[in-house]
């Protein structure tokens, strides 16, 4: 998961620039970790993003 992470992190970095350091490394082990989900939504399954929405919104 961190290889994914670091890898996400540094694409994120590239597409937007203006994230801090600590923004593109969240944002990078947030999507590793649910990377199951992600999956899902890029494969014409946009719904399921809302799995994530009810878990932030649980906490």
């Amino acid at each position: 998961m961190l290889e994914l992470a670091e890898l996400l992190a540094e694409v994120l970095k590239k597409a937007v620039p203006s994230l801090s350091e600590q923004q593109v490394e969240d944002a990078g082990i947030y999507m590793a970790k649910n990377r199951d989900v992600f999956a899902k939504a890029f494969k014409s399954q946009p719904d399921a993003l809302s799995e994530l929405l009810a878990d932030t919104a649980a906490e």
